[in-house]
């Protein structure tokens, strides 16, 4: 199990980014949180097997359709033990 932080700066507001990031999170089955920050950016805690967590933040370097994700940072942080996958609001 490992835990990665991601910030995620671009058009990622209102384009339904915290939505579709639960949803691949779901399929993925990786836990943690979505949530929109007052900069604009959306942050990311994610948890799970290595593997799955490489290619969810592949998906966090595109992001859904109408997104534009310009920049991504990714640190390893503290596994937290979520029980699942939450959209948090502000």
């Amino acid at each position: 199990m490992k835990a990665i932080q991601i910030s995620v700066f671009g058009r990622v507001q209102r384009v339904f980014f915290r939505a579709s990031t639960k949803s691949v999170a779901d399929q993925l089955g990786i836990k943690g949180f979505v949530k929109n920050l007052s900069d604009g950016s959306v942050q990311i805690h994610a948890e799970g097997d290595p593997y799955l967590l490489d290619a969810f933040l592949d998906w966090c370097k595109e992001g859904p359709e109408h997104a534009r994700v310009d920049e991504i940072k990714v640190e390893d942080t503290e596994v937290k033990n979520y029980r699942n996958f939450e959209v948090l609001k502000r």
